[in-house]
């Protein structure tokens, strides 16, 4: 098939791309002195200094790509500025050799997304003000939908052809509706989410329309990087429609390794590349010392959450828990690392230490 043919890649051409890639290890990133993924793109915020000092720590770790959240409303307020910005953050990444995984859009944490300048992060809370991107009110709007179209063809086809580009992930967990307001009681918590719980049953079909129409006006875009979205919830029939739409197979685990490898053989079974797009929570048991060795010796390329303790405050646990072992992240904002032994181990085995 040709590279830039309008549908999904078959299994022969998808391996034949994995086969030409290093080993993909790398992280999620967002720069320390951004709250969220609009106060990382709008001009007056967005950090190229920061960007640039923080990916050269990952580039020191042995790092080779980076998944990167994109917003919509960026797009619409200011296509030229943010293709430009986008066209920085690839310069800087590649000058690393880091080479970008977007996402485009993401149904966790906040609604109601609002440009200008962002509210400070709330204190002791993990990434309080992440936003969702379009947002259920976006979503509901048919009138909406164009400029959504406008976004995802626009983005893809300006770098669809661009080799510092890995991918495009197109919709981080889709119908994660779950997510309740912190400092809720033991009561309080279950009944937020049982609330979430009918909130997402009612909602679900309506995103994954949105879901569903993100692949078609992506593949329309005609990209040379494979489309995919993130296998993050033990749902059978919500898993099967991400994969047949995926022309690679990714997943998030936050799992201890046996997990983890279950998970693996289990997603072996559509004979696709593997990339874990999210994993490492220390207090969950999975670790770089005890994953990166799994993910290594399957060839899986896998993307821990989080580079640089900062805004979002994601060292700060889903739950959080009364000792003060970071939960996701590696290095404080001036370059120290959280802990010697891990990073020494991570440079390891990417090779950048042997």
């Amino acid at each position: 098939m040709s590279s830039v043919d309008a549908a999904r890649w078959d299994e022969s051409y998808a391996r034949d791309w994995y086969e030409r890639q290093p080993w993909l290890v790398g992280c999620n990133f967002i720069p320390s002195t951004a709250v969220n993924q609009l106060e990382m793109w709008q001009a007056p915020t967005f950090d190229e200094a920061t960007i640039d000092r923080e990916l050269s720590w990952a580039e020191g770790l042995g790092f080779n790509t980076a998944r990167v959240f994109l917003h919509d409303l960026l797009w619409e307020a200011d296509e030229p500025g943010f293709a430009r910005r986008i066209q920085r953050f690839l310069q800087i990444a590649a000058s690393h050799g880091i080479r970008t995984m977007f996402v485009l859009f993401d149904d966790c944490w906040h609604g109601g997304p609002r440009l200008g300048r962002q509210p400070p992060p709330v204190p002791g809370v993990h990434n309080s003000r992440w936003l969702q991107s379009p947002g259920c009110d976006a979503i509901d709007d048919q009138a909406s939908w164009p400029r959504l179209e406008a976004y995802v063809t626009g983005v893809v086809r300006a770098f669809g052809a661009d080799e510092r580009v890995l991918g495009w992930d197109l919709y981080n967990e889709v119908t994660n509706l779950f997510l309740v307001p912190p400092g809720l009681n033991g009561a309080e918590r279950a009944e937020a989410s049982r609330a979430a719980a009918l909130r997402r049953a009612k909602r679900a079909e309506r995103h994954l329309q949105l879901f569903d129409q993100a692949f078609a006006w992506a593949r329309a875009a005609r990209p040379r990087q494979p489309l995919t979205a993130g296998v993050w919830l033990r749902d059978r029939e919500l898993n099967a429609r991400i994969i047949e739409r995926s022309d690679i197979v990714t997943f998030h685990n936050y799992e201890d390794t046996q997990a983890l490898t279950t998970h693996i053989e289990r997603l072996r079974r559509y004979h696709r590349p593997l990339l874990c797009t999210e994993y490492m929570a220390r207090t969950t048991g999975s670790r770089f010392a005890t994953h990166l060795p799994v993910f290594q010796r399957e060839r899986v390329g896998c993307y821990n959450w989080g580079l640089v303790n900062g805004k979002t405050q994601t060292h700060i646990a889903w739950t959080p828990r009364a000792d003060d072992e970071w939960f996701h992240d590696i290095f404080y904002a001036d370059g120290r690392p959280y802990d010697e032994a891990e990073v020494a181990a991570i440079r390891t085995l990417t090779g950048v230490s042997a």
